[in-house]
């Protein structure tokens, strides 16, 4: 087996200074918007602004996630609690929209800049989901900062219309989506690069930007292979 090493602490200083510099700079770009989204929540569904949500970062400690509010007040607690399913009537009607665009997730540009989160690394999970991964893979996703988008994040950028094609969205979440993530992040955190960092923010505004693109299927050729039930899923 070849050995895993991961970044250096050049590299993983010289991705510190780029999260800062992109960051910063978008929510400057992006400051009028995130403005009017705000407004938007506070005098539409509950009026609540920010949802922050606990979640395990780097060496495993907890800290708090920010999003703009999409969901019921507490949600976590009614229904599928953490997972979001298809047509989930926990979702408000604004929030419908934020999750489709993933402008639910600009917020967490502030978790960057204080040092939560960098724009790419491994996606942070609740403490629900983080037990799903196997002990080898925390490891290594203890080691560097989660992140903002990433390789479990491309790949599953529509988790929620990969479960509606399944009879229990929860059990095959918990058991084949969860672990596989885990092993993605883990490959990232052996792979983590400069070069990789920049293509998989690149990957991120177009997968985004154009969903039916091809890129989601040229990561799935880099790394580690899914498990057929997801395989199947993956690459229709």
């Amino acid at each position: 087996m070849k050995p895993e090493h991961g970044a250096s602490s050049l590299t993983l200083l010289i991705i510190r200074g780029l999260d800062l510099v992109f960051s910063l700079a978008a929510l400057v770009v992006l400051s009028p918007l995130l403005i009017l989204i705000a407004i938007a929540l506070r005098f539409s569904g509950e009026g609540e602004v920010l949802y922050r949500q606990v979640r395990i970062g780097k060496r495993g400690k907890d800290f708090k996630l920010l999003k703009f509010t999409t969901m019921m007040k507490n949600s976590p607690s009614i229904g599928s609690r953490e997972l979001t399913l298809p047509k989930d009537p926990r979702v408000l009607p604004l929030g419908r929209l934020l999750r489709k665009t993933k402008l639910n997730e600009l917020p967490q540009l502030w978790n960057i800049i204080v040092g939560d989160l960098s724009l790419i690394g491994p996606r942070p999970q609740t403490h629900r989901y983080y037990s799903f991964y196997r002990a080898e893979d925390r490891v290594w996703i203890e080691m560097i900062r989660p992140g903002l988008s990433g390789v479990g994040s491309i790949l599953f950028r529509d988790e929620e219309s990969l479960l509606s094609r399944v009879p229990d969205p929860i059990d095959f979440d918990d058991k084949v989506i969860t672990p596989y993530k885990g092993q993605v992040e883990h490959w990232f955190a052996v792979n983590q690069s400069v070069s990789l960092y920049i293509e998989l923010i690149i990957m991120t505004v177009l997968v985004v930007a154009l969903p039916s693109s091809g890129w989601r299927q040229s990561l799935l050729r880099r790394v580690p292979a899914p498990p057929a039930t997801l395989s199947q899923l993956l690459e229709s």
